[in-house]
């Protein structure tokens, strides 16, 4: 028999020192106790090397995040608000041990929700549980082995190379820039919500944990003038892949440098043989046709939301920059009991900064 344990506690991390990692053999029995276990740091980073292959699985790693861990399977990272616990992505874990994870996160916390998870997980919540699986966006994959900047759609993506070649702009792959927190207050002082950082569902800029990541850095005679974060995607304990999580742009330089900077790293993650690049997230862009799993009332309100709520959130924005690249895209969801889950769809906002 094992444990089931939620816990918040996050022990001082330490760089990860490679080496083969194996999980206890032992089969348990599917019963969900009181929170007894805990992962250590090192044990939670060994089980996102392994099984940390959806794009928001080195978000779980943000500050403020709770862990529900079972031993020998994995983690299901999640944040409670106003009673209920909202899990975020997909479990970390092995597909085979989804259902063991989900089983006992839903037995042991019966008031909760799940919010950006593949298509597979979201079908096994409903399938198993009776949930609603509606999906809340996509996600955009490019293909680097064939990627290139020729083509009609691409040509926004060429035209900004161009430019900013033209103006000088170079670009560097650092980590001992400082200057970028200043320039994310004034890129922040610019956006739909003024006053704080967008998180939970995007990863805050500051956090615990930063290893592995790759960063790069725009400059225009010597100033910054953007700057990209790039987190790791894993299978099998390798970086497969990475997803541009945070991004911060200097307003007065409108050549779109965005463009430039992802240019130039695919150009790099290209030749280091990487296979894909993963755009990450666009919430509420959403397929017409809704599966018989899906509520269709929860797909009317975020329709409403998508077209008229970019006050809040530049939902159009991100789609059209990310569909210049040309990607395959696959839909997530969120799995929810109530047909019109309301206050969980606050507490998301709610979590996320958004209102």
């Amino acid at each position: 028999m094992f444990s089931v344990n939620e816990s918040s506690r996050m022990v001082s991390p330490s760089r990860y020192l490679p080496g083969e990692w194996r999980f206890p053999s032992t089969r348990t029995k599917r019963v969900a106790s009181a929170p007894q276990f805990q992962f250590s740091f090192q044990e939670r980073l060994d089980v996102l090397k392994q099984y940390g292959s959806h794009c928001m699985s080195f978000s779980t790693l943000q500050p403020g995040m709770h862990f529900f861990d079972v031993p020998g399977k994995g983690f299901i990272a999640y944040m409670p608000h106003w009673g209920a616990r909202l899990a975020l992505a997909d479990p970390v874990c092995h597909e085979s041990d989804r259902e063991e994870v989900i089983d006992n996160f839903i037995q042991t916390f019966k008031n909760c929700a799940f919010v950006q998870i593949s298509k597979p997980v979201a079908e096994l919540i409903h399938q198993n549980h009776g949930f609603w699986a509606t999906q809340f966006g996509i996600e955009t994959i490019v293909d680097l082995e064939g990627w290139n900047l020729k083509g009609k759609k691409k040509q926004v993506i060429r035209t900004s190379v161009n430019q900013s070649r033209k103006k000088g702009v170079v670009i560097k792959e650092g980590y001992n820039e400082t200057n970028h927190h200043s320039l994310s207050k004034r890129w922040i002082s610019t956006r739909k919500i003024k006053n704080r950082e967008i998180g939970f569902l995007i990863r805050p800029m500051i956090t615990d944990y930063e290893v592995e990541t790759r960063k790069f850095y725009a400059y225009l005679e010597d100033e910054l003038v953007g700057f990209i974060f790039f987190d790791p995607i894993y299978r099998n304990g390798k970086i497969v892949s990475y997803v541009p999580n945070i991004s911060r742009f200097n307003k007065s330089f409108r050549q779109g440098i965005f463009y430039s900077i992802m240019a130039h790293a695919m150009e790099k993650f290209q030749n280091e043989g990487l296979e894909s690049l993963n755009l990450g997230l666009s919430i509420l862009v959403l397929d017409p046709k809704d599966e018989i799993y899906e509520s269709t009332v929860l797909k009317k309100v975020e329709r409403f939301l998508y077209n008229n709520g970019n006050f809040i959130y530049n939902f159009k924005g991100i789609q059209f920059t990310k569909s210049r690249f040309r990607g395959e895209t696959r839909k997530f969801y969120c799995a929810h009991k109530r047909r019109m889950p309301l206050i969980k769809l606050m507490s998301i906002l709610k979590l996320a900064n958004a209102v």
